[in-house]
């Protein structure tokens, strides 16, 4: 199973459109669950101090959805870069070293708590580029998609 965990709702139609799409192209090849935990108000007026609270308190709604036998992959600024076929191929030794679930985590817009960042397995660079945590959703699950078409090889064109 691979489950979506993100802070924070998709309140844009298009968005959720796109990621129910991913969702329905995946569910042929594996389960695939999105839990979305509440963000928390973070308004700019806010000091390094009240951020660091944000980030702790979603950071402890994100570490309360995760098992203890769970792989983690954190999306972080700071992880490794993957090629679609390297990230097909680690999903496949997952698979083949039996992980019953695969986490993806995405954190609020502030970044992530140092707690989550510990707990993660594997953390994921998706592009220097920076992009609304929302709009990761998307990106994830067509990595996701791509990486089960590649591994069955079958052909990608969307």
């Amino acid at each position: 199973m691979i489950r979506i965990i993100a802070c924070g709702k998709v309140r844009e139609k298009w968005m959720k459109a796109g990621i129910d799409d991913y969702v329905t192209r995946i569910r042929p090849y594996d389960r695939i669950e999105i839990v979305e935990v509440p963000d928390e108000k973070a308004p700019e007026s806010n000091s390094d101090a009240q951020n660091e609270q944000v980030r702790k308190a979603e950071g402890e709604k994100i570490l309360k959805q995760i098992r203890d036998d769970d792989y983690v992959i954190l999306l972080d600024l700071a992880g490794k870069t993957w090629s679609s076929t390297e990230m097909a191929d680690y999903i496949q030794d997952l698979y083949n070293k039996s992980r019953n679930r695969i986490d993806f985590v995405i954190g609020g817009s502030l970044g992530l708590s140092p707690d989550v960042i510990k707990r993660a397995d594997f953390r994921w660079k998706i592009s220097d580029a920076t992009f609304p945590h929302q709009l990761c959703r998307i990106i994830v699950l067509e990595q996701i998609y791509r990486s089960f078409r590649i591994l069955h090889h079958e052909p990608y064109h969307k």
